[in-house]
């Protein structure tokens, strides 16, 4: 599979979360960059890292995009200005992104599926979410089967034999 070339933005990110288990549970068809409302408390436990979107969702509610489930660790220092763990947060997108979700969701029945929180270049808190459709077990054995061959091939061409 060839990699596209990353412009240098894109290489200065520092990686929060990430969610490997929705690449094999999902066939994911599109992905998009978003930001996310947060209080200060949940910045700060974000720069130590102390996240985990594995069982988050994304929504459209009420013509805006929530994320659910997400967890942000208290953070030590902020025990009288803290912030609730699993709250849902607004994600940042635009009119025309929101309409294309919606749309996605409701009529062609995919699923938002956060893939990545990150800090970016310039020190922003971003979320890649996918736009995402549910795979079957024969989908997930079939990529299983296709990793497996591709590790195989791999170690056979390494040793030569």
């Amino acid at each position: 599979m060839a990699k596209k070339k990353q412009t240098p933005e894109e290489k200065n990110y520092k990686v929060i979360a990430e969610n490997r288990r929705a690449r094999y549970d999902y066939a994911i068809e599109d992905d998009l960059e978003c930001g996310i409302v947060l209080q200060g408390s949940e910045v700060k436990s974000l720069r130590s890292g102390q996240a985990n979107i594995a069982e988050s969702y994304a929504s459209v509610e009420n013509g805006e995009l929530w994320l659910t489930n997400s967890y942000i660790a208290p953070y030590e220092q902020a025990r009288t200005f803290g912030h609730e763990e699993r709250r849902k947060r607004k994600l940042l997108v635009s009119r025309k992104e929101l309409a294309r979700l919606w749309s996605d969701t409701q009529r062609k029945g995919m699923t938002l599926v956060p893939l990545v929180l990150y800090f970016n270049h310039k020190g922003y808190v971003k979320l890649k979410i996918g736009i995402a459709k549910g795979k079957k077990t024969v989908d997930k054995r079939e990529t299983e089967a296709k990793r497996d061959w591709g590790r195989q091939k791999q170690r056979l061409l390494r040793h030569g034999e």
